[in-house]
């Protein structure tokens, strides 16, 4: 194909008609700028050069055209200081390009090849004088595949959301290491879908439903808040928040896949950052693995025998296995079908709930402030370790922050999505908590009874013949197990969805092994998801064959498992809070507000470091074992990041994923 030949239809010179001259009569085309003799030269004029052949390049591959008809338009913008465009009729048509099979890179004049991660090479397409449009997947910012634009001399503009000219004029080296880092889907995520995400993984419904007394002192210690249970979560939830500031500052600088990582990198380097990353990526799988030991049991026992008397259909191992499949083409499909998943199950669960804790405030034999009152706590200790496992109940809210490099404007949504579910999910506690201290009548020692504080709701939810809100029939019993089983299941995605992209995040800096970062056709991180579900499974096996494994007295082992993980996963998770909060004081050290920075970094790092010390004080068998695993964890990690150098994080590559 001789590309003089068609330089009037690619808006090159000639005399092609102006689609903005239909209809017009012609005196009126001749009077109008750039038209007939006074038209401004091309750009290939002004820059006085001609616009050279594009040569063919035997056994590329045909891979498409990938087009940003608005980015990549030669010359001035119409109107503009310059006049108006030198592309006749604005932006070319799609059968007036030109497709040439080139190299996918140009840099400094010569043709060099770069295959992408994947190992394609990308047709591009000429759009002005001597541009190519090149593909490459692992560079951009809207979806894999994104543009780098080569002009005449060797000259690298902007990739459309990838890389700036800056960092690419003239170097093609700095294009071949951005193209090497694998890219997740679309930038689609609204702010309702990050905070989703939030909200799923911290299960406000599941947790009202078992984790109140803890807060109450229905724990190993005997410590706990009492009747202050409400006032408990108010003050760990101003720790929360201080904490959620913190993430949300991070989050206006960070737009990548597994942002805790870097945020810990940012603040202590990138040593502890990877190490970081190691505990809370890893206690995130762990936590997606407990739900997914719940799912069973919860389903088989407490759904289908104890709510409906039915027979479980398929053992408890089995139903387990289910789920984890269901969860593996959720997550496979896409994200955006993973969050609002989420959504609807935490938003039919929470509204059922709250509705319910209201009739019960209403009803309540007696209703009162001293709920909020510091000095109805048996004592400070007592309201100490009741702030320090109610800190637990929001463990989960900073997870949106891990889909910032798949969400449409990270800069302003992930911050309002990590504050904003803190905020809702307060409100939600607060109202749960105050339900059950009314409920049974400002009785701690009701509420604190072995058989009550097992499942307080349902002991609400309850007929009334039993003691209960229900009314006369179980019917509220059985919707209250329901709903919870539909949060129970939300958070499994939640926590799923955020070890992913983790793993992810992790493995494309090469910390961990490469493959797992592999992305499928649907922008979906693949190796990160098989390796997740995978470890579900191994835990199901686990709580099937190996029944003295973590066991408790008296309990199912399934549910003896999940209660062990689940400890497990918030306690690493705490850790890495704490080092977030310490390292904000140096990653944060720019910011304009640095009284906010102290104190938030200063209540983030106390709330979290009473958490851990709440984790190792006075804890029982097999709980006992948490730490010292978690501890052998950490140094397995610390021995890989000394041992494995990895290379630069992706968002000091990639420009798009900083803000």
């Amino acid at each position: 194909m001789d590309v003089p030949e068609r330089r009037g239809a690619l808006g090159l010179g000639g005399d092609q008609p102006d689609r903005r001259d239909r209809g017009l009569p012609p005196a009126r085309r001749a009077d109008r700028p750039g038209r007939g003799g006074d038209r401004p030269p091309g750009r290939a004029a002004r820059l006085g050069r001609d616009v050279p052949p594009v040569p063919p390049v035997q056994g590329a591959p045909e891979a498409g055209v990938l087009e940003d008809r608005e980015r990549l338009l030669a010359g001035p913008r119409r109107g503009g200081p310059e006049g108006p465009r030198d592309v006749p009729g604005g932006r070319p048509r799609r059968r007036d390009r030109l497709d040439a099979r080139v190299p996918p890179v140009l840099a400094g004049g010569a043709l060099r090849p770069l295959p992408d991660h994947g190992g394609r090479a990308r047709r591009p397409s000429l759009h002005g004088p001597g541009r190519a449009v090149l593909g490459l997947r692992g560079v951009g910012g809207h979806r894999p595949g994104a543009r780098v634009v080569r002009a005449p001399g060797g000259r690298v503009d902007r990739a459309p959301g990838g890389l700036t000219g800056s960092r690419l004029e003239g170097k093609g080296d700095a294009v071949e290491e951005a193209a090497a880092y694998e890219r997740l889907g679309t930038k689609r995520l609204t702010l309702v879908d990050v905070i989703a995400q939030s909200v799923g993984l911290i299960g406000p419904v599941f947790s009202a439903a078992f984790l109140i007394p803890l807060i109450a002192g229905a724990s190993a210690t005997g410590h706990g808040a009492g009747i202050a249970t409400p006032f408990a979560v108010l003050l760990a939830a101003v720790g929360t928040f201080a904490l959620g500031w913190i993430v949300a500052q991070y989050a206006k600088r960070v737009h990548a896949a597994g942002s805790l990582y870097d945020y810990v990198t940012m603040g202590l380097g990138q040593r502890a950052g990877t190490v970081a990353g190691w505990i809370y990526y890893g206690g995130t799988t762990v936590l997606a693995s407990a739900i997914a030991v719940l799912v069973g049991w919860f389903l088989h026992d407490v759904i289908l025998v104890g709510t409906f008397g039915v027979s479980g259909v398929l053992p408890v191992a089995l139903w387990g296995l289910v789920y984890v499949a269901a969860r593996f083409l959720v997550l496979y499909t896409g994200v955006e079908l993973s969050t609002r998943t989420q959504l609807t199950l935490a938003l039919v669960s929470a509204v059922v709930v709250l509705l319910f804790s209201v009739n019960v405030i209403l009803n309540a034999p007696v209703n009162s402030l001293r709920a909020f009152n510091p000095a109805e706590a048996p004592n400070l200790t007592g309201l100490f370790f009741g702030v320090l496992y109610g800190v637990l109940i929001f463990v989960g809210f900073e997870t949106a922050a891990n889909l910032a490099e798949e969400t449409a404007n990270p800069k302003r949504s992930i911050p309002r999505a990590v504050l904003l579910s803190v905020a809702i999910v307060t409100a939600y506690y607060v109202i749960a908590a105050y339900a059950q201290v009314a409920g049974f009548g400002f009785d701690l020692k009701v509420l604190l009874d072995p058989e009550v504080a097992a499942a307080p709701l349902f002991a609400l939810g309850s007929p009334a013949a039993a003691g209960g809100y229900g009314g006369s029939s179980d019917l509220v019993l059985k919707l209250l197990e329901i709903v919870v089983f539909l949060d129970v299941l939300a958070v499994g995605l939640g926590a799923a969805t955020a070890s992913t992209r983790g793993v992810f995040a992790l493995a494309r800096d090469r910390r961990i092994p490469g493959p797992l970062a592999a992305v499928n056709g649907r922008g979906q991180p693949v190796g990160s998801i098989v390796f997740v579900e995978a470890f579900s499974v191994l835990m199901i096996l686990f709580a099937q064959y190996w029944e003295g494994l973590f066991a408790l007295p008296g309990q199912h082992h399934f549910f003896a498992m999940f209660a062990w993980l689940s400890t497990y996963g918030g306690f690493v998770l705490m850790i890495v809070y704490a080092l977030t909060a310490l390292g904000a004081l140096r990653g944060l050290g720019d910011h304009g507000n640095q009284a906010g920075v102290w104190v938030a970094s200063l209540i983030g790092l106390a709330v979290s470091v009473g958490a851990i010390f709440g984790g190792v004080y006075q804890v029982t068998a097999p709980f006992d074992m948490v730490w010292k695993i978690a501890l052998v964890w950490i140094v397995l990690g610390i021995v890989v990041t000394l041992a494995v150098r990895g290379r630069a994080p992706a968002h000091e590559v990639l420009d798009d994923l900083r803000g």
